[in-house]
């Protein structure tokens, strides 16, 4: 498949009875008293999100909307790549690619302001492709081919396939590895890279020399990271993805305990519960998407085969633009290295998953942002 063609999705009854059922069939583990979220995420949370999945959450509903949305799917060096293309009216609308991390990201709630809201120097041409080995793309074929490093490649393909000679990016989490490879290797084409919470890996040797005391002491917790509990699970990715990978491809119950347990380690620390810092609806809807694929083990690829997590960082010199969120670990003086910084925002509410916890600062960073390249 070489050309671009419009992509609908569709998933049988069959399909989400049998989710139910295995939801209905859980076998629960004994779960210690007392220990909240010491121990990981408490059963007791996860059983009563699970009956809800089962008996509360309506997937064709989500689904429709989802289908309101363009999508198209097309195959770029052998990887099947979807992605959603919302082009503005608004005359001079700058091409813009939202890139996701892992699990997801959930883009909807600034498709309609930025593709349709605003004014000529507030819109945009939206394109959101979903990843190799996540959700519609579908699983990767090949050792390697998960890599961030290859998913920018075929990122700068499509863009270039849907006619689009200058275009932005913006990415968090994995993406914030993406978008600024698109950076280098399309440098000609790209605008400018913006970043929410993006990841900072500092130099082996970096003791912090020049940065400010908040700088130094997260580089101290990012030292410690691999001890604090919290690298659990990117550790059985980066190593073991294939042992973890039947477990929660089998068990709708363990799929939802394992994302889960990550967002909630990563979202707002203000918040208690997940649903307390996004939709719950929207989270349910992006995990029944992984299930429905089958993509949660393929998606863990990415942390096993990224070459780029971890070494040398190359400035490619395109414009960049971060923006921070409560809980952050972003440490600036590596940013400032890796990137050329020209735009900072700090926010008081909202987390690493942006798009779904405070769209509209995320929308008014990126509004500001690209609005000064224009």
């Amino acid at each position: 498949m070489t050309s671009i063609e419009p992509f609908r999705i569709d998933i049988p009854d069959s399909e989400i009875d049998d989710l139910r059922a295995r939801l209905g069939a859980t076998r629960w583990p004994a779960e210690l008293p007392g220990v909240g979220w010491d121990y990981g995420i408490p059963t007791g949370y996860v059983r009563a999100l699970a009956e809800y999945w089962r008996t509360g959450y309506d997937w064709r509903r989500h689904e429709k909307a989802l289908n309101a949305i363009p999508q198209f799917m097309s195959e770029i060096d052998g990887q099947r790549l979807h992605f959603a293309h919302i082009r503005s009216a608004v005359a001079g609308a700058v091409p813009l690619v939202l890139v996701h991390g892992w699990p997801f990201a959930d883009f909807r709630e600034l498709i309609g302001p930025l593709a349709h809201g605003g004014t000529e120097r507030d819109a945009f041409h939206l394109v959101i492709p979903t990843l190799p080995g996540f959700g519609f793309s579908g699983p990767t074929t090949r050792p390697g081919a998960a890599a961030t490093e290859r998913s920018a490649a075929l990122i700068a393909r499509l863009m270039a396939r849907l006619g689009y000679d200058r275009y932005g990016a913006q990415g968090g989490d994995a993406g914030s590895f993406i978008a600024p490879e698109l950076g280098r290797i399309d440098r000609g084409h790209v605008l400018g890279v913006h970043l929410n919470d993006p990841i900072t890996i500092p130099a082996w040797d970096d003791d912090g020399t020049g940065y400010t005391d908040a700088d130094r002491d997260k580089l101290a917790a990012l030292r410690d990271w691999s001890s604090n509990g919290t690298s659990g699970y990117a550790g059985i990715h980066g190593t073991r993805p294939q042992t973890l990978a039947p477990a929660v491809t089998d068990s709708p119950a363990g799929l939802l305990a394992w994302v889960l347990d990550v967002v909630h380690t990563y979202m707002n620390p203000a918040k208690v519960l997940p649903e307390d810092a996004m939709d719950i609806d929207a989270l349910l809807t992006a995990i029944s998407i992984l299930w429905f694929t089958a993509t949660i083990g393929p998606s863990m690829l990415l942390y096993k085969e990224s070459g780029a997590w971890g070494a040398a960082v190359t400035d490619s010199g395109v414009p960049t633009g971060v923006a921070i969120f409560p809980g952050s670990t972003v440490i600036r003086g590596v940013a400032e290295k890796q990137h050329t910084v020209v735009h900072w925002s700090e926010y008081d509410r909202g987390g690493h998953f942006a798009s779904m916890e405070a769209p509209d600062l995320l929308i008014e960073d990126l509004r500001g942002f690209f609005g000064a390249l224009r």
